[in-house]
């Protein structure tokens, strides 16, 4: 008999999601069928006392049948967090000063409590920088605020791509054409609202046939879900307007895939998502993936499933 466990997720205010979309809601729905006991605290309350790290936190039940009705709380009361078995990291970049300093403080009871994915390895491999250490299965790519830099890679790549380096969801990408002459007021917006260097890579125009997102569970390809971008949208992020569908991994896919496969088992990753335009690998996953309702309602594998049986393997 498998043992029960005590799961807190943490993430943004629940009340904000949309539970037919939103990958955490479909991992909670799977402990709470499984018999864990199901917990739920958002970040705002994490609190590091004399070496306990504690959180408001509430018993929560989640039900499928209405968005409008899909979850109830039970009173919050602050609880030691190194009290529960699993924790899910699941609040949604940016991945800013805040982001980082809840790694650090969630690292206090990892791995005694799993946290899942684990807090240290997240902070080290935010989305846009693991990616890079493949670069060979990427776009061009130059990281920097270096504007004569910037200019020099556009000079030779014509059109390109310009997005924060830690953002999420396709807020801030922009796709500058070669004769565009807007990049320059783009830059100076980009300088006043983001400290850290950008983010700029070649224009892929495969990304008219979809940029998909492949679910890795364990380090094992499960699925991947092509996103088609809107009609005059460079864009294919589903909250974007980006048109989902299941579509089956290429032989170049799954060879990206082996070839990451070492670094995301080495730093024990259970759940990632990847992004794939054309041959080439443009994003690594580890903050918040996203897709698994989407996948399993387009007839794929039940994602959640997966990620659960991977958490029960490390805790009974």
């Amino acid at each position: 008999m498998k043992k029960k466990l005590k799961i807190a997720v943490q993430m943004d205010p629940i009340a904000s999601i949309d539970p037919k979309g939103d990958s955490t809601f479909a991992m909670m729905l799977e402990a709470q069928h499984r018999g864990h006991e199901l917990s739920y605290y958002t970040p705002n309350t994490l609190a590091l006392d004399s070496g306990i790290l504690s959180a408001n936190v509430a018993n929560i039940s989640v039900t499928d049948n209405s968005p409008d009705d899909f979850y109830s709380l039970s009173e919050f009361n602050r609880l030691d967090l190194s009290e529960f078995d699993v924790v899910l990291l699941r609040q949604d970049p940016p991945f800013d000063m805040n982001y980082i300093t809840i790694t650090h403080m969630l690292e206090i009871i990892h791995p005694k409590t799993l946290v899942v994915n684990a807090p240290s390895e997240v902070r080290n491999a935010p989305e846009k920088i693991l990616v890079t250490e493949f670069h060979d299965l990427m776009p061009p790519t130059l990281i920097t605020r270096d504007r004569a830099a910037i200019a020099d890679f556009r000079a030779l790549h014509r059109d390109i791509i310009v997005k924060p380096l830690h953002g999420n969801g396709g807020a801030g990408v922009f796709f500058i054409r070669e004769d565009d002459q807007n990049l320059i007021s783009l830059l100076e917006m980009f300088e006043e609202n983001f400290p850290e260097p950008f983010m700029i890579q070649k224009y892929l125009p495969d990304v008219r046939k979809g940029d998909k997102r492949i679910i890795i569970i364990d380090g094992e390809p499960i699925a991947g879900l092509n996103r088609i971008p809107a009609e005059g949208e460079a864009r294919s992020n589903m909250h974007a307007g980006g048109r989902p569908e299941i579509s089956p991994l290429t032989k170049r896919e799954k060879e990206i895939c082996k070839i990451i496969a070492p670094a995301l088992r080495e730093r024990d990753f259970i759940f990632v998502g990847i992004d794939v335009i054309g041959d080439y690998l443009t994003e690594i996953n580890v903050t918040s993936p996203t897709g698994i309702r989407e996948i399993k309602r387009f007839g794929g594998p039940d994602i959640a499933v997966l990620i659960l049986d991977a958490i029960e393997k490390r805790r009974q």
